[in-house]
């Protein structure tokens, strides 16, 4: 049987580039989830002046090629502008890489997606956004959609863990499943804020855990 892996995907694999956390991120990003696999988290450090992108780390949970595209990433985006690291494909990481077994195809795809909602994330704390879509009930589902429950080790929505969500003028109100007390009240509670405060409509946002 021939091994899947190319010298490429493994080098990046046994020897990631720009593995790690970064303090006070300019944006950052969190996408899949432990229960289907793979999460990939981006961190970004932005020149304001440039818009380029001037340091960038990621953490990886997954295979060898959420691994190896986590990493790979980094190095297509570092020194890019924000414009020009928008434009990252999945299949351009793919090709960067070697090539990518078919039935982990989507690992280049999740570790793009990273790349891009963390550009988004710094765009919206910066009121750079151009397209200013009002925020809606759907638009929060959405994003919650990217939060995840650590108890199940998927997000808040398929967990059904959200019990109201309610936007009226520029406060986003939203009920939580869960009591204040507990060990992940807190992670879930910063997560969403940082989901959705940044929104450019968005003045408040209420967290409410059950009691």
């Amino acid at each position: 049987m021939k091994f899947p892996y190319n010298d490429t995907v493994l080098a990046h694999f046994k020897n990631p580039h720009n593995v790690g956390t970064m303090d006070d991120p300019d944006g950052k990003a969190t996408v899949g989830s432990p229960a289907c696999g793979d999460m990939v988290t981006v961190y970004l450090k932005v020149d304001k002046e440039t818009s380029v992108i001037t340091d960038m780390k990621f953490q990886s949970y997954g295979c060898a090629s959420n691994i190896a595209t986590g990493s790979i990433i980094t190095d297509l985006a570092l020194n890019k502008t924000i414009e020009e690291a928008k434009n990252i494909t999945w299949q351009q990481a793919s090709e960067e890489l070697g090539g990518l077994p078919p039935i982990k195809a989507h690992c280049s795809v999740l570790a793009v997606e990273g790349l891009h909602e963390a550009i988004q994330n710094y765009e919206e704390k910066h009121g750079l956004v151009k397209e200013k879509v009002p925020t809606t009930e759907e638009v929060i589902r959405k994003r919650l959609k990217h939060v995840m429950n650590p108890v199940k080790g998927l997000d808040l929505i398929r967990t059904n863990l959200v019990t109201e969500i309610l936007v009226d003028g520029g406060v986003v109100t939203i009920g939580i499943d869960l009591p204040g007390n507990h060990q992940f009240a807190p992670n879930i509670e910063e997560e969403i804020r940082d989901r959705i405060e940044n929104l450019w409509d968005v003045d408040e946002v209420k967290v409410n855990f059950t009691e």
